[in-house]
């Protein structure tokens, strides 16, 4: 019997999804794919990979956008115990839903700069805390950095599966190790905010401990 090949059927559907009407389709499976609690990362890197790196990053924070919008709401309203009862098998979220409510805008921002922090599960936790519905919805453009690494990282996957184009001279070798480089400095940022979440995190559970 014949193995199913999946990157066969990526391919035969890469040609809709590159379409003006794909990209309408893409944007709320995005959405409803963050709101079911999913993990972000690999459908950042797949529309990376389909749209490149900043087109991809625009359908993803718009999709990303709606998603955190849902499932704040339902967080606060619909689905408000059950997302308590899942957040208190976490710890480190119970510790950021309790600082947020205090911080407000601040600490939304760091969290949402941080990959340490699940994007989709950070929405339930911002429904569940005191923080107003506008600075949640500001807070929102701190994904975009980490949607920009991540959409880049899909992108450049594409590219080393055609690195033989890039060694050849077919590809512009110059925008190929610039990519790297920026991608290679956006991670860096990146694990910069997260040493910076954590040690507020710690400050924020000192000064209400004390």
């Amino acid at each position: 019997m014949q193995m199913f090949d999946f990157s066969v059927w990526v391919e035969s559907f890469l040609p809709f999804f590159q379409t003006p009407f794909g990209i309408i389709v893409f944007i709320p499976f995005y959405a409803l794919w963050v709101s079911f609690l999913l993990p972000g990362i690999w459908i950042s890197m797949i529309a990376g990979a389909i749209y490149g790196t900043w087109i991809g990053s625009i359908v993803v924070f718009i999709g990303a956008f709606l998603g955190a919008e849902i499932t704040f709401y339902l967080g606060r309203t619909l689905l408000r115990t059950w997302a308590q009862k899942r957040m208190a098998e976490f710890p480190k979220f119970q510790l950021a839903q309790q600082a947020v409510s205090r911080e407000g805008l601040k600490l939304i921002l760091l969290t949402r700069l941080s990959p340490a922090f699940p994007f989709s599960l950070l929405n339930f936790v911002y429904g569940l805390s005191d923080v107003r519905w506008r600075d949640y919805t500001i807070g929102l453009i701190g994904v975009l950095p980490g949607t920009i690494l991540f959409c880049g990282l899909g992108s450049l996957a594409g590219d080393f599966m055609r690195f033989g184009a890039v060694l050849s001279g077919r590809t512009d070798t110059h925008s190929f190790v610039i990519r790297v480089v920026g991608l290679l400095a956006t991670l860096g940022v990146v694990f910069l905010v997260t040493s910076a979440v954590r040690r507020a995190l710690q400050e924020s559970e000192s000064s209400e401990s004390s």
